[in-house]
């Protein structure tokens, strides 16, 4: 099968052809019609990770995908050969299963049908950034609520529009940042507010208009306190964050409350929100499908931060 994938430690990701995976227990091999893109992809694709999680090689890129099932390993009895599905390669050592591929091998946990009216490329938008999004906001469930005011830093990428449609639908008041260009597919996703971050600092340009600040913020862009807008948010607000920071002495410093979200795509998670996108209360944002040639083209466009919503390779 032709593959996106590291050949060994320190290469750069390369289209070549791989052995077709087999399915083994509590697995669902798919013929994969359309993979979704994520910065994790870079982040494992570099080895940034192995010294955590072993790494295997040849290392298959990707995690998201959608497809038809092929065959089915021992203890899987939810799908079944010939159905439409979409799924999540769970972050589980050893990291060398991927899904820019023509073929993948998904953990059961993480494999659903596709609900009538969703398509590939759609569907394979879906598994991680939808959950990272339902994380972020369920960390801040037992402090939002409908009339509350929360910042989205980083709300034109792929996990950043599942927030702000989220936490809209709980009639939360959602400022959003973003480029002037990204403003009005914003609103039209339930953004209350936009604010460009390249016009200035995002927390003056907030406390401009939120004079005691707002009351939470959804982080999903920067590392360090300078990256991160944390003025931005009145004393005793809640942080919930996908990034690397803030660190706890920072947060304490400001007098926030932060909480580190990991996302895991099961289909408990995923199922929900694929729903609301096939009845059309929810909508994806997919910013570029490319084909399988032009796979690395996507990951370079996402290690820019360039993204403006998903990319999707179609195969």
């Amino acid at each position: 099968m032709r593959a996106l994938h590291v050949p060994a430690p320190g290469d750069q990701p390369t289209l070549g052809d791989l052995p077709v995976p087999e399915a083994g227990e509590g697995t669902v091999l798919i013929r994969v019609k359309a993979a979704g893109l994520n910065p994790l992809d870079n982040i494992l694709a570099a080895g940034a990770m192995s010294g955590t999680i072993p790494h295997e090689y040849p290392l298959v890129v990707g995690r998201d995908a959608s497809g038809i099932v092929e065959a089915v390993g021992a203890g899987v009895d939810h799908v079944r050969v010939g159905d439409q599905v979409y799924g999540h390669v769970l972050l589980a050592p050893p990291i060398q299963a991927g899904t820019v591929a023509e073929y993948a091998v998904l953990p059961a946990a993480s494999v659903e049908v596709l609900p009538e009216g969703l398509d590939f490329v759609t569907a394979a938008a879906l598994p991680l950034a939808s959950a990272a999004a339902s994380a972020a906001v369920d960390a801040l469930s037992d402090t939002v609520g409908a009339g509350s005011v929360v910042l989205v830093n980083g709300a034109s990428g792929g996990v950043g529009s599942y927030v702000v449609q989220l936490l809209a639908a709980q009639r939360v008041e959602v400022v959003a940042t973003g480029t002037a260009a990204d403003a009005e597919r914003l609103r039209e996703l339930g953004a209350a507010k936009t604010v460009d971050f390249t016009a200035g600092p995002v927390a003056d340009q907030i406390l401009a208009h939120y004079t005691d600040g707002v009351d939470a913020l959804v982080n999903l862009a920067g590392n360090t306190a300078e990256q991160i807008p944390l003025g931005a948010v009145k004393k005793g607000g809640v942080v919930s964050f996908t990034t690397m920071g803030p660190d706890e002495e920072t947060l304490a410093g400001a007098g926030l409350v932060g909480r580190k979200v990991m996302a895991r795509a099961t289909r408990e998670v995923t199922a929900p929100i694929a729903a609301k996108v096939a009845d059309g209360s929810m909508r994806v944002s997919v910013a570029e499908v490319l084909d399988l040639d032009h796979a690395a083209e996507g990951l370079a466009t996402l290690a820019t931060g360039g993204a403006r919503g998903k990319i999707v390779i179609a195969l």
